[in-house]
């Protein structure tokens, strides 16, 4: 699942954020290559309060608040590079999807009383950063789209918003572990791929949130960006809703039928938590782990 928060300075996030959703797959005919222990996920918003202006959630004490604030890496972000070759723009419309079974919707929000529960060990951060890296790592498209990578920067930051890489973490809208799988959504995985992924273990869980944004990637690129599932963050501009990258991110915490939907525009409901995790792909402690 996700932790949603309020739109906050870019330069600000990595200090103020502490927590944060879901996870994807292959299309049929495509199994996620080198999947080693099963796999979890989950996408969609969680027990946050949403703010009467914006309709976004709010800040407010989060899973991770047992961590402390996070402080952002002293050192200045590297540059981004320039991406190899010009992206399509979004299409004004989205085509129809190539992919057709899809992850159930995200779950209504817990009372704002509610709050987060633990079992079992947590993993420490060296275990966690190693399930990353590989999850991170994976082909999870080898057939259709074996092009399709999910940036490790991605994982680390998405992992960090969602639950401040804390594995034994039970959110009250039921998000599980680090990537905050959602039971629906690892019913679906399992279902869709003849998988038994285990949404408790930790490492199957790092493997279904990279999955997921991998199952985004293709489910999206297809339907607004001819098939360029570059995941770049060079080749967004100012306006949330042109690359590939942004909705991606979008959909993980709001779902993939919030962002795309046949016929219609790309749409980014989110724009806070899309700002919160681009802003940890560069600023995040956690990289430094």
């Amino acid at each position: 699942m996700v932790r949603w928060t309020h739109r906050l300075s870019a330069a600000g996030l990595a200090g103020l954020l502490l927590a944060g959703t879901l996870v994807g797959c292959a299309d049929r005919g495509d199994s996620p290559a080198d999947l080693g222990a099963p796999v979890a996920i989950t996408d969609a918003p969680t027990d946050v309060p949403l703010d009467e202006v914006t309709g976004e959630p709010t800040p407010s004490a989060s899973a991770v608040a047992s961590m402390g604030v996070a402080p952002s890496r002293t050192a200045s972000p590297k540059p981004t590079k320039k991406p190899t070759g010009s992206a399509p723009k979004p299409r004004a419309v989205a085509k129809p999807p190539s992919e057709t079974k899809v992850p159930p919707p995200p779950p209504k929000p817990a009372p704002t009383s509610c709050k987060p529960s633990y079992k079992g060990t947590q993993a420490s951060r060296s275990a966690v950063k190693a399930a990353l890296t590989d999850a991170a790592g994976r082909t999870y498209w080898p057939t259709s789209a074996p092009d399709i990578k999910i940036p490790l920067d991605l994982v680390k930051a998405t992992a960090w918003q969602e639950s401040g890489w804390q594995s034994n973490i039970y959110a009250c809208d039921g998000g599980v572990g680090l990537m905050q799988v959602m039971s629906g959504t690892a019913t679906w995985m399992n279902q869709r791929f003849e998988q038994s992924y285990d949404i408790d273990d930790y490492r199957d869980n790092a493997y279904l949130g990279a999955n997921y944004l991998a199952w985004l990637t293709k489910y999206i690129g297809d339907m607004y960006f001819e098939s360029d599932f570059r995941l770049d963050a060079a080749l967004c501009t100012a306006e949330l809703n042109s690359c590939l990258l942004n909705a991606v991110i979008a959909a993980y915490n709001y779902g993939h039928a919030a962002v795309a939907q046949e016929g219609e525009p790309l749409t980014i409901p989110n724009p806070s938590y899309v700002r919160n995790v681009r802003a940890l792909m560069t600023e995040c402690v956690c990289l430094t782990y």
